[in-house]
């Protein structure tokens, strides 16, 4: 999904600055010539961002009762469906952030 995205993204700046690949110039280089950040970065910003909203919300507000939800069932077959959870994850290792719920309530008590 990555993958696709950043391509749409190159696409898309491509087509805005005029510039073709038979003019031999590179992504990076059509990056930092109009100072566009990477999509996926920026998706990766926004989830964390969001994520501190949650973690700062009271829990009886909906965001907060929403995270820790879990519901009750039976899984349906074949692959388990991508949570915004394990993206979160997945971001919170990237960015090197180590997050423990305990340490967040007293985050926010201070």
């Amino acid at each position: 999904m990555k993958r696709r995205m950043s391509v749409m993204e190159m696409r898309m700046l491509r087509w805005m600055a005029g510039v073709t690949h038979l003019d031999c110039i590179c992504n990076q280089d059509i990056r930092q010539r109009y100072g566009v950040a990477a999509i996926v970065d920026k998706l990766h910003e926004a989830r964390l961002r969001w994520f501190g909203h949650v973690l700062c919300a009271e829990g009886d507000k909906t965001c907060g009762i929403g995270f820790d939800v879990e519901v009750a069932g039976k899984l349906p077959k074949g692959r388990p469906k991508q949570l915004w959870l394990d993206t979160l994850h997945a971001d919170l290792k990237q960015a090197r952030i180590h997050h423990h719920p305990s340490s967040a309530q007293q985050d926010t008590l201070a």
